[in-house]
């Protein structure tokens, strides 16, 4: 072959060659093509990749949700006082990284170590020490937290620390609940706590307990969704897929807790508390004529602010626990015999010890008073006398006068979690126990309900510590609970003659109820001391193994308020029981009392508004009642208290004028007395701290206007 034809087969195969590799690659080029197609069409049609779905990953992207959390509603005392409200509280945290920093380019991290641990420990419970190891970490951090020195911080405490303008420093806030007044009828007012939403997963209010819990419902309001959509760098656009539904914020409660008559019956029960120890301590003041429960506390109690003292008792004791209630519980014996016809107080038996078959009832003295009336036998708390009485009425008698009583049946609604009596009655011996207080179960609320019964001529009444739920801006009721008879156990004549025999118990040379007599008023009252069952129902055995109480109503003849106290296993040591007892009663009796006797020699403030200020001031200083004029206006536009209102109610009236609103000087005034102003000018109003105002943010004689900010400092 020559060299001439050689080169052309080689060219012709070369040729060949690049056509095979041409068609080859157009080949792999279709192929790649078509998967590619293939692959972009499948995420077109099914709109997914990787098991992720690309049509709700784009709207998360562009698209925002964002949950609008509802406040939650107030708890309110009777005199319209924030019990418990929202608030927000903040959690602290400083970056580290010297990467972060603003859109402007500012540093967005912690430069001064040293002036941040100064100014972290003059505001948190925290150490310059320790604050400085927290901000010095031993290995590289991005962000750093404070432990519990960085959690719950209060606003102002926040303002406090952003004015020192450090970078670095982050907050992030959490909904929480504020009660203003710490150890203050905490078991009925309750406990509401930041739980995470399954559902949304954001954080929201709970009820826990008390009326936070019962009133669940009503209190936590309906959460608002808004839905946005936003740009590639974050801003939002507007869009027709925007939504809001806006949040629907909670009722309020409003209980008819007496501010006054409550503080002062928590710091008798801490006084008390503190001399004897005992196990349990309980006591309740209710008006009688309307089953307002006006005053409530019990200890062991904690401090739903900060916590303290939760372990030591979750229950409501007034409510949950069962006890037997020992000689009080005579008040129902005494009146079940005389109303079904059963009883003549000058009848007489032997007193000290009586036998039932071969059980005995005991007196508390063994030996006994001799040969006494039964009359003299109920001053003297006689438990002979109050078995011959069951066994005269016969127990289906006393039976249905237990029932008639309600004493063992749940008796409200506006209480957390009752609990429902129980008692042995089979045996004689056992139905004789129940006439003096053993072998019946009850809670002290069963006892209060049916203590009406005896205060109130027969008509019983149900205990209610809710008055009324407002609308979300407190404006207009929505429920009320009115006051609600629920039975007739006995009639009137029986009603008064018990009572004539409680006033015996107080003021008979032979009554063992003495300390209980209140200076200027009439008392009827009955004391009781039970012995107490341990875990496995025995009776303990020791000085200190009884619960002592007392159920007292005043003035005798028309009683007005039912008190009742019980004390549970103290450590008396020598201390007389029932004189321990009576520090609490008398003196939160008498104030009631006292304050009960006032309201009726008070004059209602005159109506000032349309007048001239000068002559609105000297209106109200004839009824020797201070005023104060937020505005510089000529003519009275608004007045609080308003018209009517009991001139005892007010320290002070404000007066509101046409004029620019001024600011008054608030030192010394009450937090009370600032809410006051709060709500004749629409004030929203930051406190910080306890007591009485010592520092304003609007300073007095400061022009400002409705829907203020005011920030209060309280000592």
């Amino acid at each position: 072959m020559s060299k001439k034809q050689t080169e052309m087969n080689n060219q012709r195969r070369a040729i060949k060659t690049r056509r095979l590799a041409g068609k080859s690659l157009l080949v792999f080029v279709m192929v790649v093509f078509g998967l590619i197609v293939i692959f972009f069409a499948q995420k077109a049609i099914f709109k997914t990749a990787n098991g992720v779905n690309l049509a709700d990953r784009t709207q998360k992207l562009y698209n925002q949700t964002s949950v609008m959390h509802a406040r939650r509603g107030t708890i309110y005392d009777q005199k319209g006082q924030p019990l418990a409200e929202n608030t927000n509280t903040y959690s602290l945290y400083a970056v580290l990284d010297h990467k972060q920093k603003s859109l402007t380019g500012k540093p967005e991290y912690v430069q001064d170590k040293a002036k941040t641990a100064r100014v972290l420990a003059d505001n948190l419970p925290i150490s310059y020490e320790k604050a400085s190891r927290v901000l010095t970490p031993k290995h590289k951090s991005f962000q750093v937290e404070f432990g519990s020195a960085g959690q719950n911080i209060s606003l102002s405490t926040k303002k406090k620390i952003q004015a020192a303008r450090l970078p670095g420093l982050n907050f992030v806030s959490q909904p929480a609940r504020l009660y203003p007044n710490g150890m203050f009828a905490s078991h009925l007012i309750g406990l509401a706590s930041s739980t995470v939403d399954q559902k949304t997963k954001q954080p929201q209010l709970v009820g826990q307990m008390g009326i936070e819990r019962t009133f669940e419902k009503d209190l936590k309001g309906q959460d608002g969704i808004k839905k946005s959509q936003h740009d590639n760098y974050g801003y939002q656009i507007p869009s027709e897929k925007a939504t809001e539904k806006k949040p629907r914020n909670g009722k309020n409660v409003h209980t008819t807790i007496d501010p006054s008559l409550q503080l002062l019956l928590e710091n008798q029960m801490s006084q008390v508390d503190s001399d004897v120890h005992p196990k349990v301590l309980n006591a309740m003041l209710m008006d009688a004529k309307t089953g307002k429960i006006v005053a409530a506390a019990q200890r062991p109690s904690f401090n739903p602010q900060t916590g303290q003292g939760l372990g030591k008792v979750w229950r409501d004791t007034l409510t949950q626990d069962l006890y037997e209630p020992g000689s009080t519980m005579k008040i129902f014996t005494m009146a079940a015999a005389i109303d079904s016809g059963h009883y003549r107080g000058s009848d007489t038996y032997q007193s000290g010890i009586y036998h039932i078959g071969n059980q005995i009832v005991p007196d508390w003295n063994r030996n006994g008073w001799g040969t006494i009336t039964y009359d003299k036998g109920f001053a003297l708390s006689s438990n002979v006398a109050m078995a011959h009485l069951e066994e005269n009425m016969g127990p289906k008698t006393w039976k249905n006068y237990i029932n008639r009583f309600q004493l063992l049946q749940n008796n409200t609604s506006d209480f957390d979690q009752q609990s429902h009596g129980v008692m042995q009655f089979e045996r004689p011996i056992e139905q004789a126990n129940t006439a003096f207080g053993q072998g019946i179960q009850v809670t002290a609320l069963q006892m209060m309900q049916g203590f009406t019964a005896i205060a109130n001529d027969g008509t019983m009444v149900r205990p209610r510590l809710v008055d009324q739920v407002t609308d979300a801006k407190n404006q207009k009721v929505l429920k009320r609970y009115p006051k609600k008879i629920v039975g007739h156990p006995i009639s009137a004549t029986t009603a008064q003659q018990m009572r004539k025999h409680m006033e015996d118990v107080v003021y008979k040379s032979y009554g063992i109820g003495h300390d209980f007599q209140i200076d200027g008023y009439r008392v009827a009252a009955k004391t009781g001391t039970a012995q107490v069952t341990d875990a496995n129902g025995q009776y303990e055995n020791g000085n200190d193994s009884y619960l002592y109480s007392v159920a007292g109503m005043a003035p005798a003849k028309h009683p007005r308020y039912i008190m009742y106290v019980t004390m549970k296993q103290p450590q008396l040591g020598s201390q007389s029981a029932t004189k321990e007892i009576a520090k609490i009663f008398n003196v939160v009796m008498k104030k009631a009392l006292d304050n009960e006797r006032s309201k009726q020699k008070m004059t209602p403030l005159p109506d000032v508004t349309k007048q001239p200020v000068a002559a609105a001031q000297a209106e109200l200083q004839k009824q020797k009642v201070n005023s104060v004029v937020i505005g510089t206006g000529a003519t009275v536009q608004q007045q609080s208290p308003a018209p009517k209102a009991p001139a005892d109610l007010s320290a002070r009236v404000l007066l509101r004028t046409d004029g620019q609103l001024k600011m008054p000087d608030l030192t010394g005034w009450s937090k009370e007395e600032v809410e006051e102003l709060a709500r004749l000018v629409n004030l929203q109003v930051n406190y910080n701290g306890t007591g009485h105002v010592k520092d304003q943010s609007i300073k007095p004689n400061q022009d400002f206007a409705e829907h203020a900010t005011l920030d209060v400092a309280l000592n």
